[in-house]
């Protein structure tokens, strides 16, 4: 059985554990830093800002963790609900009751993970979709970019107001890809057309993701590219109920309100994370980006389409699927408009 610990119980935990942590360190032997295949005392636990029920991000990390404790027989935990300010404690308490393997998962913990990290040496973070990196942390990355290009060709050639919009809850570095991705493969379409941007502050309130729809539909934008967790759902039922197009994004969201859904940003956050907790179980995993994209179509990838997409241009997106995932189109960093970016590249066969 998965361990859950709620909020509570996690801090309480810790202010015991931080009264006898200079005994612990004096008495204990620390667990390895990874644990050989034979080793049955493989612990793995994950940090979740949201819900596991969220039908998005946190529900494919809990996942995520399910799966290594089927494939791997690994005690696994979970904390559920870890806001900002306890982000460190949440991952310094796992850290002190001996897990081998601890996944923070969201690029808002990288300031947490290289606080803890070097407290506890002889346990492994994985920075989900972050950029942070050292001895003893990995980044886990979806090619964030490559995905939103494609879903950048959808919306501008499904869009009638030529204008669309990216939303999402934090601003940070796979969000700025994302959106950028997004601006790339919609100006490959129509390169004078307007994509705005909105950042609520929070993956889940539900009441500021729907008013940060209704406002960018308010401003005319017809398709709206949502990265939420909790607050997914509101999003796209407010473009099904204001009668314009919405992406899904992490699992496929079709389902969820298909009048409006023309696809989802597949990310099998669940199956990158049980690799990258087998490469600890060997003994393999390093202090480095683990960046995974449409070259794994097991993991990233478009969801289904929705019945109001034309073939025409699903037969679109699906070409420039396969030219990335070969190569012919590519991304580099650059400079636009005085501003470090991502530029477009398109390779020869």
């Amino acid at each position: 059985m998965d361990r859950k610990y709620s909020r509570r119980q996690f801090i309480g935990f810790s202010s015991a554990a931080l009264g006898s942590s200079l005994f612990l360190k004096a008495c204990t032997n620390p667990a390895s830093q990874t644990t050989s295949a034979g080793t049955n005392n493989f612990k793995v636990a994950i940090v979740l800002p949201g819900n596991i029920t969220d039908r998005a991000w946190n529900q494919s990390g809990y996942e995520g963790i399910t799966l290594t404790k089927q494939k791997l027989g690994a005690e696994t935990s979970y904390v559920e609900k870890v806001g900002q300010p306890d982000q460190a404690e949440a991952l310094s308490d796992f850290a002190r009751r001996g897990y081998n393997l601890v996944f923070a998962h969201g690029g808002q913990f990288d300031a947490a993970v290289q606080q803890v990290a070097g407290q506890f040496p002889n346990t492994f973070f994985v920075a989900v979709n972050g950029a942070a990196t050292g001895k003893n942390i990995a980044a886990l990355r979806i090619n964030h970019m490559q995905v939103s290009y494609l879903c950048g060709i959808i919306g501008a050639s499904m869009t009638k107001s030529n204008q669309l919009a990216y939303l999402a809850g934090q601003s940070f570095e796979a969000t700025t890809q994302e959106l950028r991705g997004f601006e790339l493969g919609a100006q490959s379409v129509k390169p004078n057309i307007k994509i705005s941007s909105s950042f609520t502050g929070d993956w889940n309130d539900v009441a500021k993701a729907k008013e940060a729809a209704l406002a960018l539909i308010a401003s005319g934008a017809d398709v709206l590219y949502q990265w939420f967790d909790v607050a997914s759902p509101a999003v796209l039922q407010t473009a099904a109920e204001k009668g314009v197009y919405a992406f899904g994004n992490t699992t496929d969201q079709l389902e969820i309100a298909p009048k409006a859904v023309l696809t989802s940003a597949l990310k099998r956050l669940d199956l990158a994370i049980a690799y990258l907790a087998e490469q600890a179980k060997t003994g393999q995993l390093t202090g480095q980006k683990y960046l995974i994209g449409l070259e794994k179509p097991e993991i990233v990838s478009l969801g289904r389409f929705g019945t109001i997409v034309p073939e025409a241009i699903q037969t679109k997106a699906l070409t420039a699927k396969a030219a990335i995932a070969g190569n012919k189109i590519q991304f580099e960093s650059c400079q636009n408009g005085g501003k470090d970016t991502w530029c477009l590249k398109e390779t020869a066969t």
